[in-house]
């Protein structure tokens, strides 16, 4: 039951601890849509998505009013883009895709949505035509567009890692750098190669409608690192008390979640798909998952000590939403994305915070290596290597992983890269110079752990 002290708690948490929900996504299947003529579909995609998604923003906007609750972003997700093009892309890998990415801009800019995700493809196993065409796209797609976001999943605990994808991926990210240079290759910033990528996840740039997932699904992303903190700031007993103390918040960052995503669905008529309980942060002071480790008793994120603080906050975040929620999904947890964190920018900017740490703590993170910026000049090789280094961690310990790394053209370590927004700055990092060339050459598959044989 609701009392005065509850009422006054929440309020606190929105106005002074940034408590918001950070997406409400709206998955969009687009199977109907396909023809092999590329006008007709796109034509397809552009109405369904339109009478689909037409009061998605109004109705954020009226339940943000009516509760008091920020509701930050509202976006699309739809089916990789790379399946709904096979009939028109047919048997030509050269095939260019970016009308497809066209048509979702203009979704966007009809709907007025933040951002619109599923120019994906997922070849953790190999590739289809189309997704050779599509992932081939991707630099100009992303580079004439604003609002889309595009993932490739490259790796799955089942399948192993696609090394022939690992090697695209690297070049691909290369190419969209220069192409989005004037802007500090700001491209980089909407795309993300995963491991074990999810199929309802809300966040972008990874969001995309999963073949498994019904005809449209209304999930929402929760935040608030802020709250967590404030929490913490009142806790002064041992490591139990403080797992203690994160459950029972992320309980109540969940409940809010979960009445906002039904709250949507009831107004829309369409089913509630999951809440996704991230820790995701902004850039804004105070709202920070680095400053949260530090609250538990570090010096600064990235010293020894933070990989463990990490899986003590991600696993409570975990137990505390699943407790509120009987459908948690997506990647619920903690990120830790050094563009989008005050703390992990600070920490990162002093030298705290190596690359090398970062992959360490994504051990144990929801997600991976997110919105990194290094030097400009860092070889297309040393970049797929980096993939495939995080993909490992993914695929042998059976969970998501990912890397939306940013090759900051002409900038070098020491220089800042500014997105502005929820995108915020980042510290071009140091990453090692010596060179995996030869064995990102090598090609084929890493094959799939022996874990994976469960059956």
């Amino acid at each position: 039951m609701l009392n005065d002290n509850k009422i006054l708690e929440t309020i606190n948490m929105i106005t002074q601890e940034h408590l918001d929900v950070r997406t409400i996504t709206m998955g969009i299947s687009l199977h109907s849509c396909i023809d092999d003529d590329v006008k007709k579909c796109c034509s397809k995609i552009y109405d369904k998505i339109c009478k689909k998604a037409e009061n998605l923003v109004a109705t954020g906007e009226s339940i943000e009013k009516e509760f008091g609750i920020p509701i930050i972003n509202k976006r699309i997700s739809v089916t990789p883009i790379a399946t709904i093009a096979s009939a028109a892309v047919g048997e030509d890998p050269t095939f260019d895709c970016t009308p497809f990415a066209e048509t979702l801009q203009n979704v966007a800019n009809t709907c007025g949505v933040n951002f619109i995700g599923g120019y994906s493809a997922l070849v953790q196993k190999g590739f289809s035509v189309s997704d050779r065409a599509l992932i081939n796209s991707i630099p100009n797609a992303l580079a004439v567009t604003n609002n889309v976001c595009s993932s490739v999943n490259i790796a799955s605990t089942k399948a192993g890692i696609n090394m022939d994808a690992v090697a695209l991926m690297g070049k691909t990210i290369k190419k969209l750098a220069y192409l989005t240079k004037d802007n500090d290759s700001i491209g980089c910033a909407k795309l993300v190669v995963f491991a074990n990528v999810p199929e309802d996840n809300p966040f972008m740039a990874g969001a995309f409608h999963g073949s498994g997932e019904g005809e449209c699904m209304i999930n929402v992303g929760v935040s608030g690192p802020g709250v967590v903190k404030k929490a913490l700031e009142k806790c002064s007993g041992d490591l139990t008390e403080v797992a203690e103390t994160i459950k029972k918040t992320a309980f109540k960052i969940t409940r809010m979640g979960q009445l906002v995503a039904t709250e949507a669905s009831k107004r829309l008529n369409i089913p509630f798909g999951i809440v996704d309980l991230s820790l995701a942060p902004t850039p804004a002071i105070g709202d920070s998952v680095a400053y949260i480790l530090e609250e538990m008793g570090l010096e600064s994120c990235g010293s020894c000590g933070t990989t463990a603080a990490l899986a003590l906050l991600n696993d409570a975040v975990k137990k505390g939403g699943v407790m509120a929620s009987s459908h948690v999904g997506g990647l619920s947890g903690a990120f830790i994305p050094v563009s989008e964190d005050a703390g992990m920018i600070a920490a990162a900017r002093s030298g705290a915070l190596s690359l090398e740490k970062l992959e360490a703590m994504t051990a144990v993170c929801s997600v991976g290596l997110d919105m990194i910026a290094v030097p400009g000049d860092t070889p297309e090789e040393v970049i797929s290597a980096l993939i495939a280094d995080e993909a490992a961690i993914g695929v042998v310990n059976s969970k998501t992983t990912a890397v939306r790394v940013i090759p900051a053209y002409g900038k070098t370590v020491g220089d800042t890269v500014e997105f502005g927004g929820l995108l915020g700055e980042a510290p071009i990092m140091k990453i090692s110079s010596y060179s995996p060339a030869k064995f990102i050459s090598r090609g084929g598959r890493i094959p799939a752990p022996i874990q994976s044989l469960k059956n």
